[in-house]
């Protein structure tokens, strides 16, 4: 029987059978509903004093008891409902059932509803908010609508995966797309995200190519390749046509020298690419392992004291005003000899940490000429490397003016500094102006010799990985949106075959995606930091904070995984207090820890019955060692109006 019942009766039911949730897609479904109501009926049990237990619908039920705090709606509005009875178990199949029984929207489709809904005059920042979703999303989705129609048809048809469609999508050209989809169905070789990329952005290849170089003129003429030579073209300057064949036998190259390299190196595993190097997609899901620089040996160090004379010896021929055409023509060939040999042993490979071969792997990179080359880095998939769980003392300062002290391991200290970085770095990364200021500072900075400064940003460029290996917030709103924020820069330019030629590619870019290439390189430079007396502590950090206007109450919360089980209780008590003062502290003070930090990330969720002021504060509260700029000295009293900092940013963080 279905029945309006007012939305200040229903209360969430204990059989529901989903326990865990997704923030993001609560905040997608509580702006869908704020926009168009509710959609789909609630499904419930009569309970005691009046109440209707919801069965099915939990979320937007939460969705609409949220809305009714902000005033969005009336808190006895009259929600329709279907009025079950029946025992227990069958009200949890009922509840299994809902949640179980659902099919997520394929990409094409929700690409094709939100072309619709531009077409008929919205704009992509309305589509956005009205579904809880961020404008880059909006556009990504709006550019698959875009594809050529065979491959938004096998998108469509689950045939090719987003990824995939997004690679086909490297070009505007549909006339292109369609080409290589055509040759990558007819082909009998792997298809990869690499490949369909380098194929849509590359026609033919040139025979000086690296892929040609490896695989070598005879063995894929052998294999069926075709090739186009004009009137004066030679092996380097002819038209390889046949780019699918080329992948597919290069890669079986790779794959060969990968299994070479393994074996030599005792690395746990090699994985091949036809890059000239290790793209951002390739190292999704790894952490990259410590290094230390190569020892330079005795016979290295005679080596290079010999090749250093050799060379003054050389470069005196060429000052030499009586030196003839052929004695220079020779000096400097020598020179570039020399080079060369002083380069092979400057630039050594860095060393791994001892211990940690066993779990390394590299990936294999094809270089400029052809050759296979085990990229530098090395990495691991191990979810936890050894870290030193020791404790450091965080000394603050109680209302009363008398200090307080509490332990926090150095494990906690380390890994809230880099979700905390992870923050500081999406706002940087999303404010060119503020990093370009960044960057021209920094380095402008370096002349003050200033030995007292601490090191804010590695601005050489490597990415600043954190100091606890293998650990990522991967669920932090802030993190996805950074790796979402990485993975949408134009890297068109690094199709060009050397340094001179991407240099020219990356200055035709448009001013914008130049200076979101200047803030992401700026941003992935950050050291992870914490509001918290030692090395951890940046003052430059809180003054970008500062700047910036960070609410780091929109990024992360406390949870009883990521803070609350692994701090004394004491600190708890006081996050307690400081929300809902002494009454709400005294309540739970002879709880249990796990018990407690059960209950304290619930509190701090917003999920839980309280005063309208005490739940407020419960949102904005966040730890003293996680605040940036201002915030680190205010109270978290002030979050109202903090929360009207950043407002694009913001809705990401939804």
């Amino acid at each position: 029987m279905f029945q309006n019942i007012t939305l200040n009766k229903l209360v969430p039911s204990p059989r529901n059978v989903r326990s865990v949730t997704d923030s993001k897609a609560d905040a997608q479904l509580k702006a869908d509903i704020a926009a168009r109501g509710l959609l789909q009926n609630l499904v419930v049990r009569k309970g005691k004093r009046g109440k209707f237990e919801v069965e099915a619908g939990g979320r937007r039920l939460a969705a609409l008891k949220s809305l009714a705090n902000d005033g969005a709606v009336k808190k006895d509005m009259a929600v329709t409902c279907l009025v079950i009875e029946g025992e227990d178990s069958e009200l949890r199949e009922v509840s299994l059932a809902e949640n179980f029984q659902r099919l997520a929207m394929n990409a094409a489709d929700e690409a094709g509803a939100f072309a619709a809904i531009i077409e008929a005059g919205s704009s992509t920042e309305d589509v956005a908010r009205r579904f809880g979703v961020t404008v880059r999303f909006v556009e990504g989705r709006l550019r698959l609508a875009s594809l050529a129609p065979c491959v938004f048809e096998a998108l469509a048809e689950g045939s090719i995966t987003l990824d995939l469609a997004k690679a086909y999508g490297a070009t505007s050209d549909i006339k292109r797309q369609a080409q290589v989809f055509e040759e990558a169905q007819n082909g009998y070789y792997q298809v990869t995200v690499d490949s369909v990329r380098r194929m849509v952005l590359n026609a033919t290849i040139r025979g000086d190519d690296p892929r040609a170089i490896l695989v070598g003129r005879e063995a894929y003429v052998t294999a069926g390749g075709r090739i186009e030579r004009e009137l004066f073209d030679d092996d380097y300057s002819e038209s390889w046509l046949d780019i699918a064949l080329l992948e597919q036998l290069a890669m079986q190259a790779m794959n060969e020298a990968a299994d070479v390299h393994a074996d030599r190196s005792g690395l746990a595993w090699v994985r091949p690419t036809l890059d000239c190097y290790v793209s951002h997609d390739l190292a999704v899901g790894l952490s990259r392992l410590p290094t230390n620089p190569a020892p330079l040996s005795e016979e290295d160090a005679a080596t290079l004291s010999d090749l250093e004379i050799r060379y003054d010896d050389q470069a005196a021929i060429l000052e030499d005003e009586d030196s003839s055409e052929g004695q220079i023509a020779a000096a400097e060939a020598e020179l570039d000899n020399i080079d060369r040999a002083i380069g092979a042993i400057n630039n050594r490979p860095p060393v791994l940490v001892d211990g940690l071969k066993s779990e390394a792997g590299a990936f294999l990179v094809l270089s400029r000429d052809g050759e296979p080359v085990l990229a530098p880095q090395y990495y691991t998939r191990a979810s936890e490397a050894p870290a030193d769980e020791g404790v450091v003392e965080i000394v603050e300062e109680s209302s009363g003016g008398k200090p307080k002290r509490a332990a926090l391991s150095q494990r906690l200290i380390d890994e809230l500094a880099m979700q905390r970085r992870d923050i500081l770095a999406l706002h940087v990364g999303s404010d060119p102006a503020l990093a370009l200021d960044l960057l021209v500072f920094t380095l402008a900075d370096e002349d003050s010799q200033d030995w007292r400064r601490k090191k804010a940003i590695t601005i050489s460029g490597p990415v600043a990985y954190g100091p606890v290996t293998g650990f990522e917030a991967k669920d932090a709103p802030a993190t996805a949106s950074l790796a979402e924020l990485s993975g949408s820069l134009d890297e068109s330019w690094r199709a060009g075959a050397n340094d001179v030629e991407r240099f020219k590619l990356y200055r035709e870019l448009s001013d914008e995606t130049r200076s979101q290439w200047l803030a992401a390189v700026v941003a992935r430079t950050l050291i992870a930091s914490l509001n918290v007396t030692g090395d951890r502590q940046i003052p430059l950090h809180d003054a970008l904070g500062e700047i910036i206007g960070i609410d780091i109450a929109l990024w992360w919360r406390p949870t009883a995984a990521n803070y609350f089980d692994r701090v004394p209780k004491a600190l708890t008590l006081e996050a307690f207090e400081a929300v809902g003062g002494p009454e709400l502290s005294s309540r739970y003070a002879s709880s249990k820890k796990a018990d407690l930090a059960a209950t304290a990330e619930r509190i701090f969720s917003g999920n839980f019955i309280a005063e309208a002021g005490v739940k407020e504060r419960a949102i904005a509260w966040v730890p003293e060692v996680m605040r940036l700029g201002s915030a680190a000295s205010d109270s978290c009293e002030n979050a109202e109006t903090s929360n009207e900092v950043q407002p694009e940013i913001a809705d990401q963080a939804a």
